[in-house]
């Protein structure tokens, strides 16, 4: 899986780039060298990624790969954009965009053009655009290597200090991330995945070769982005119309036309991190009560469905399908906010929640989430998808629209009591001896439905469990004085290791007070 730390930490460094070469305000800084003028369209780059599908894969050359090699973590931290130069530091867009260095750890260069009134004009690198050491092996490469992805940089006339905070990064195959209104990076998107956890596969990270910005009209609150992908076995085009607001939105559409038979093809994938929480954690693993950049999935189906399944850092690659028609939405979401349950400097408690919206007809499908077991905070391990029902077969085109949150919360909350806590422990009654083989749970719900309840009224809760048995079964409410805040506990035993996977949601009489939690349990030895 891709290593999140190396991308975080290149993602945060501070860096600019400007651009020259058109004539007008858009190129008014006369500070890059710009290649010819060539014609652009979006249907052309469409065609283009039509004709490439239609034709045997051809790796992008890495520039002196002798010397992207030398770039290691150090000497690239080392390799800073001079902000000056950002493209449109000067305008018209109100986001100046900065790039980043190739080195070891993205040896692939992607080709950055400017368009404008139908032209598209590309970048060319030059090691002058960056501050680096005198003896930075980064000297060596040769004009026109390319860069390793970009940056949009906050507002020039914002109430942050532009030159020093960013608020969307590209960087590494087609990975993208952005900050919430929490100001901080956390879990990642692609354009595509390819193959994540098929047996007998290798995944495949096809990459972002071209990016295309368009040159917006002065004051606009949007920027627009064309990006073509490439790969072993796809090729297409994506289209970014992207919003800085209070949280970050992005409009998506893409275009994929398929080389090779896919077996699993990932739509809007989201790739995240999660170790532990307060659900499950080893015995003195760290010192932190809880790391994880997500703490569930949240779904809202095309029935109308609201779904909460809680992440888990598994025994063993595990890959769960919720199959749909037409969803409402995903996301891979962080809902703890309370810093006290991380007591980390890096900020778990901020990081964004994503939502995914769809836009078109999506059809027949499923929405799968692959978790993969880790031991450490460095990798991203959870992958969250829309895979179509109609198989991938190569000579096929596939076209999504869909928007991105990059948020807090989701973007349509549930009217109903939201999950807000899951834990388990041994089975059984306090003061007697605890069965072997018997784990207890207890899920804990808020919301503003609970709260209507008269009384000495007690909310039912519907369990299922695909295998296994229940018994001591509570519901009450919990002893925090917080209105329409409940629980239910259980006890659950189920011989053998298979998964468990378990369903409850509160109702009363005919009314549905919650969302409907899944969990997946792994017994244990």
């Amino acid at each position: 899986m891709f290593d999140r730390r190396q991308f975080f930490q290149f993602a945060t460094a501070t860096a600019g780039l400007a651009v020259t070469g058109f004539s007008g305000a858009a190129m008014a800084q006369q500070s890059l060298t710009m290649g010819p003028a060539t014609p652009f369209s979006y249907e052309g780059l469409k065609k283009q990624a039509r004709e490439m599908a239609a034709q045997p894969y051809v790796p992008p050359v890495r520039p002196s790969p002798e010397v992207l090699d030398q770039i290691d973590y150090d000497a690239h931290g080392k390799l800073k954009f001079k902000t000056d130069l950002a493209l449109w530091a000067n305008g018209p867009s109100e986001f100046p965009v900065t790039f980043f260095h190739l080195g070891r750890y993205f040896q692939k260069p992607v080709r950055m053009h400017v368009t404008e009134k139908g032209q598209a004009r590309e970048i060319l690198y030059d090691n002058a655009y960056f501050e680096m050491p005198a003896d930075s092996p980064a000297r060596k490469l040769p004009d026109n290597s390319g860069f390793a992805g970009f940056r949009f940089q906050e507002a020039r006339n914002g109430k942050l200090d532009w030159r020093k905070n960013d608020w969307v990064a590209f960087l590494g195959a087609s990975y993208f991330r952005a900050i919430g209104e929490l100001y901080q990076y956390g879990l990642s998107a692609r354009g595509l995945a390819v193959d994540v956890a098929v047996f007998g596969k290798n995944e495949e990270f096809p990459d972002f070769t071209h990016v295309y910005f368009d040159t917006p009209a002065p004051g606009s609150d949007t920027v627009t982005v064309y990006a073509l992908l490439d790969g072993p076995s796809v090729a297409g085009v994506y289209r970014f119309v992207m919003q800085r607001a209070k949280s970050v939105i992005m409009a998506i559409e893409s275009t994929i036309f398929l080389r090779q038979d896919v077996a699993r093809l990932g739509i809007a994938p989201l790739t995240s991190m999660y170790w532990y929480s307060e659900k499950s954690k080893a015995t003195a693993v760290d010192w932190r009560p809880e790391i994880h950049d997500s703490d569930g999935l949240a779904m809202w189906t095309g029935t109308g469905e609201r779904i909460w399944r809680p992440l888990n850092n598994p025994p063993r690659i595990i890959t769960s399908s919720f199959s749909d028609t037409n969803p409402k939405g995903f996301g891979l979401l962080q809902r703890d906010r309370n810093f006290d349950h991380y007591l980390d400097g890096v900020y778990y408690d901020r990081r964004p929640s994503l939502w995914i919206e769809p836009t078109g007809n999506w059809e027949r499908g499923a929405i799968q989430l692959v978790e993969i077991p880790t031991d450490d905070e460095i990798h991203d391990n959870v992958v969250a998808m829309w895979v179509p029902a109609e198989p991938a077969v190569a000579g096929k085109m596939f076209e999504f629209k869909y928007r991105m949150y990059w948020s807090a919360e989701e973007p349509y909350p549930t009217p109903l009591a939201r999950v807000v806590a899951t834990r388990f422990g041994n089975g059984g009654q306090a003061g007697t001896a605890r069965p072997k083989g018997v784990r207890k749970f207890m899920v804990e719900f808020m919301g503003e439905p609970l709260t209507r309840l008269p009384k000495g009224v007690i909310p039912q809760p519907v369990l299922t469990a695909s295998r296994g048995t229940f018994a001591n079964i509570l519901t009450e409410a919990v002893p925090d004085d917080v209105p329409g805040h409940w629980r239910t506990q259980f006890d659950l035993t189920a011989a053998g290791l298979d998964p468990v996977e378990l369903r409850c949601y509160l109702r009363q009489g005919d009314e549905i007070l919650s969302e409907t939690w899944l969990y997946q349990y792994h017994p244990v030895a």
